[in-house]
C-alpha cells in the first residue's frame, strides 16, 4: 500500500487500514515538487511521551463525548521543515484505499470533531488546523482532542489527521504531499450491518463460436446502508429459461464505510436462450479486527437480460438456404429426368413397325364397341 514518486520517501503510520500489519503509505504524491526531493518524515500515534507503538487510533465515544490524543511528527531529514497538521473525513478510493478528503475540501463529518491543539511556535493553518517548524531529525508531539456532537448517530466515523509538508506561495506544485494516521472513531449505539447491491446493468456479448456459451457483464455498486464498515462478498448468478445454462461469479469488497458505496463488475458465461434470470447477492464481512455486534444478513437484487443468439440463428439460417437449395437441386433434376424419359418414349413412339406403319400412342387408338 505504499504509493511514492521519484526522490520521495514519506511513511505513514496509517496502521491497519484493513486491520492488517501498520503500514507505510502516502495519502497524496506530489506531481512536481523541487523543496521536498530530500525530505523525509513520519507520523504516528502518540502519548505525551512519545511515539507508542500504535498504528492508528481507534476509540468507541458516547455521544456528547471526548477524547485526547497526540500524535508525533518526526522530521528525518538533514534540515528543517514546514508540516500543515490537519484532520479530514476518511474516504475509501476506488482503488479499494483508504484515504482523506483533498486538503481544499472542507470535512462534513468528524473531520470536524478534531481539534489539533496549541504548539510552541505553531501558526494558524487556512481551513483548520497548524503549521509548525519540525527541526532537522527531531520529533514533534501534537496534542489533538476529539469532540463527538451530542446528536452524532451511531456507528463508525472514519477520520484522519495528516502531516503535509507545506511550500512558500512561489511554489508552483499541482498535488499535495501528505502522511497521516487513521482514527477509527465509533460513537456508542446500536450498529447496524447492511449492504445492499444496486445500479445494476447488464450487457451480453454471444459467441461467434455457435457451440460455446456467450459472455454476460454485470456492472453493479455495492452500497453499505449500515452504520459501521464492512466487507463484501459477492456472488453474481444467471441462467435461462426454466435454468438452463445456469452459472455463477463471485466477487470481493475489502473494505466499504457507511453511507458509502463502491463499484464492481463480474462476468459469467451464459447460454444464448433469447432470455435469462440473474441476481447479485451480497454479504457483508467484517474488517479486520473490528467488532460488530450485529446480524450480517445477506441482499439481492434480481436482473434480467435479452440473451439473443445470434450465431445460432445464423448458422440455423445457412443451414435452412443449404436445405433449400439442395430441395430445388433435386426437384431441377428430377424434372430433367423426366423430360428426358418422355423424350424418349416419344421418339420409340414415331418409329415406324414392321408393317411400315407407325405406331399410335395406346391413348389414341380406337376401341372397338362391344355389342351385348
Amino acid at each position: 500500500m505504499l504509493r511514492t514518486r521519484p526522490m520521495i520517501v514519506a511513511s505513514l503510520a496509517l496502521a491497519t487500514l484493513l486491520g492488517g500489519a501498520p503500514a507505510a503509505v502516502a495519502l497524496d504524491a506530489p506531481a512536481s515538487a523541487t523543496a521536498e526531493t530530500s525530505t523525509t518524515w513520519a507520523v504516528a500515534p502518540a502519548s505525551a511521551e512519545g511515539p507508542d507503538g500504535r498504528v492508528s487510533f481507534r476509540h468507541t465515544i458516547d455521544p456528547g463525548g471526548s477524547v485526547e490524543e497526540f500524535i508525533a511528527v518526526t522530521n528525518f531529514s538533514a534540515a528543517a521543515a514546514p508540516f500543515a497538521i490537519y484532520a479530514s473525513d476518511g474516504v475509501v478510493t476506488e482503488a479499494g484505499n483508504f484515504d482523506l478528503l483533498p486538503s481544499g475540501e472542507t470535512p462534513v463529518d468528524s473531520g470536524t470533531w478534531v481539534s489539533i491543539g496549541e504548539v510552541e511556535g505553531a501558526t494558524p493553518r487556512d481551513g483548520g488546523g497548524i503549521v509548525i517548524d519540525v527541526p532537522a531529525g527531531a520529533t514533534t508531539l501534537v496534542p489533538l482532542r476529539v469532540d463527538v456532537p451530542d446528536e452524532a448517530t451511531p456507528g463508525d466515523h472514519p477520520a484522519g489527521v495528516v502531516a503535509e509538508l507545506a511550500r512558500g506561495d512561489d511554489e508552483s506544485v499541482q498535488v499535495a504531499s501528505r502522511v497521516g494516521v487513521r482514527l477509527h472513531l465509533r460513537v456508542a449505539g446500536d450498529v447496524v450491518a447492511s449492504v445492499v447491491p444496486g445500479s445494476i446493468t447488464t450487457s451480453y456479448s454471444p459467441s461467434w463460436n455457435p457451440f460455446a456459451p456467450g459472455t454476460l457483464t454485470v456492472d453493479y455498486v455495492i452500497s453499505n446502508e449500515g452504520n459501521v464498515r464492512l466487507g463484501a462478498t459477492t456472488t453474481t448468478q444467471a441462467a435461462g429459461l426454466f435454468g438452463i445454462g445456469g452459472a455463477s461469479a463471485a466477487g470481493e469488497q475489502r473494505e466499504i464505510l457507511p453511507r458509502q458505496q463502491t463499484a464492481a463488475s463480474a462476468t459469467v458465461a451464459v447460454w444464448p436462450v433469447f432470455f435469462a434470470w440473474g441476481e447479485v447477492a451480497a454479504v457483508p464481512t467484517i474488517v479486520g479486527e473490528d467488532a460488530v455486534q450485529a446480524s450480517l444478513a445477506a441482499a439481492a437484487t434480481p436482473f434480467t437480460v435479452w440473451t439473443i443468439p445470434w450465431s445460432q440463428l445464423a448458422l440455423l439460417a445457412v443451414a435452412a438456404v443449404i436445405i433449400v437449395l439442395i430441395v430445388r437441386a433435386r426437384a431441377r433434376s428430377e424434372a430433367r429426368v423426366q423430360a428426358r424419359i418422355a423424350a424418349a418414349v416419344s421418339a420409340a413412339a414415331a418409329q415406324p413397325n414392321d408393317a411400315g406403319l407407325v405406331d399410335e400412342p395406346a391413348s389414341a387408338r380406337a376401341v372397338p364397341e362391344r355389342t351385348v
